[in-house]
């Protein structure tokens, strides 16, 4: 069975987007467009995305009227995307709609990956959500040298020390790469 794993850029005091919702904050980062090979898990079979992340995606990349360009960031792997409400899909796209618990859809979102990698993409409730179902195996964090003054939360949840191991720490550009395997919780 492959493993699921949490990886995403976040700021230095731990937000993912900024009050907006936006990542252009990011993206203002040196190679923040464009991140070398190993910050995100391309060979992930399955990407899981929330509502706010797909519809971000949607409007700043335009993939309603550029459907081509769709396949630049998901490839032609299914994306799950969690919500309550009737979105939109570019033309081509394979774009699988839920909605309710996480520990609900994760037969399908198994089922899809194959036993391949499952990509979290964003976001961190959607990824605490994972997290509180005993599924999320990895956290890889690419901290970025901005701090914002508010936005969406890396995992809007405790969670102690017990839960994650560091397995690696390094720069990468003007990134620290983070990467923790996730234990499961002891009660």
């Amino acid at each position: 069975m492959g493993r699921i794993v949490f990886d995403t850029a976040t700021s230095l005091n731990g937000w993912i987007a900024d009050e907006q919702h936006s990542l252009e904050w990011l993206f203002a980062v040196e190679n923040g467009e464009t991140p070398d090979e190993g910050l995100y898990p391309a060979d992930a079979r399955v990407l899981v995305e929330g509502a706010s992340t797909y519809e971000w995606l949607l409007r700043e990349q335009r993939l309603l009227e550029h459907p081509e360009k769709w396949a630049e960031f998901h490839s032609v792997k299914p994306v799950f995307v969690f919500t309550t409400r009737r979105l939109p899909v570019p033309a081509g796209a394979d774009v699988r709609f839920v909605s309710g618990p996480v520990i609900d859809a994760l037969p399908a979102i198994r089922e899809a990956a194959s036993g391949g990698d499952i990509w979290v993409v964003g976001g961190g409730d959607l990824a605490g959500q994972f997290l509180d179902a005993g599924a999320l195996d990895e956290l890889a964090l690419s901290v970025a040298p901005v701090a914002l003054t508010g936005g969406a939360p890396l995992l809007p949840r405790r969670i102690e020390s017990d839960r994650l191991r560091l397995v690696s720490a390094s720069a990468v550009g003007q990134f620290a790469r983070l990467v923790y395997e996730v234990r499961p919780s002891a009660g």
